[in-house]
């Protein structure tokens, strides 16, 4: 066993297939295979179940990706340690929602470590399923997931499987986000029967790992809408709400510097009471940065003060 064994079953791990791990490192999909026999025949335990879906971690298997991660990462940071030539920026990077507070958070991060000297940030907005990509298949470090609560137990168990920490960022009812001229703004009280003549705005990719594609737009973009408009950008859809006074959209909650900025209302809605979370996540064992630590002390007090209007 040597550390190309080490690298070989990690990224089988993670791509789940013997191919497309191949492919990212560059060998021959036999002489993958090869290795990766020769890696079990001398620890003496089998790592991966094979079948049709692909390559499956064993119980051992899981606990050895575990050791093999740490044991890599050990080894980069030792050379990064006495490599007298290896670049001394700092990377942080997050993959999320997009969601407002998070944005905000993340605007205020970038400001508080703008005098860093050498330094990378990377922040994209996409949906749960791009985000755990990105996690285990890229270099993101952070990510956020949003799901119904009622999934809490399937992706509590989803993530445990895939080796990863997590921690539940928040908790809340989507509010009903108007333009400050919208009639439903003027409303003390809305239920979703006022909805029907209006049009809906709507995230064009709103899914999540491992639920089948047809599951969540049933879900999440129900039939009974007459008018949808599907937007990528977060900003386009602000824009739209804030210039169309016949639209409306589902968000969380939103600070008031951003409602101010594009003139929005967000309006609490009884009858959906349905509940939603956010969930940081990492891969089991990376040790959190002094600048992850500097971005979540954000992200909790930017979720605070949009939580509490």
């Amino acid at each position: 066993m040597n550390l190309a064994h080490l690298k070989y079953a990690v990224e089988v791990a993670r791509t789940g297939s013997i191919n497309k791990a191949a492919e990212r490192l560059y060998i021959g999909q036999p002489n993958l295979s090869r290795a990766i026999k020769e890696l079990e025949a001398s620890l003496g335990v089998v790592i991966f179940d094979r079948s049709a879906k692909g390559m499956q971690l064993t119980p051992d298997g899981s606990i050895f990706i575990q050791y093999a991660e740490n044991i890599l990462k050990q080894v980069e940071a030792v050379k990064e340690l006495f490599d007298k030539n290896a670049p001394k920026k700092k990377r942080f990077s997050v993959s999320g929602p997009r969601a407002s507070y998070i944005a905000e958070a993340f605007t205020r991060f970038s400001d508080i470590v703008g005098e860093e000297q050498e330094i990378e940030l990377y922040y994209r907005e996409t949906n749960s399923m791009r985000t755990l990509k990105n996690i285990l298949q890229e270099d993101y470090k952070l990510g956020i997931i949003r799901y119904a609560q009622h999934h809490d137990i399937y992706y509590q168990s989803m993530m445990r499987e895939k080796g990863l920490d997590f921690e539940i960022i928040s908790e809340f009812c989507y509010r009903l986000l108007v333009g400050r001229e919208s009639p439903l703004a003027r409303k003390k009280r809305i239920s979703l029967s006022d909805l029907g003549e209006y049009t809906q705005i709507a995230h064009a990719d709103p899914f999540v790992p491992s639920l089948p594609v047809d599951e969540v737009k049933k879900e999440e973009l129900p039939d009974d809408i007459h008018r949808r408009i599907f937007v990528f950008e977060r900003a386009s859809q602000f824009e739209l709400l804030s210039r169309n006074k016949n639209t409306y959209m589902w968000v969380s909650p939103v600070p008031e510097n951003l409602l101010e900025r594009y003139g929005l209302v967000q309006k609490k809605c009884q009858e959906n009471g349905k509940i939603y979370q956010d969930v940081l996540m990492y891969r089991r064992g990376y040790k959190l940065t002094e600048l992850d630590k500097r971005f979540i002390e954000q992200l909790r007090q930017a979720k605070q003060e949009a939580f509490a209007l």
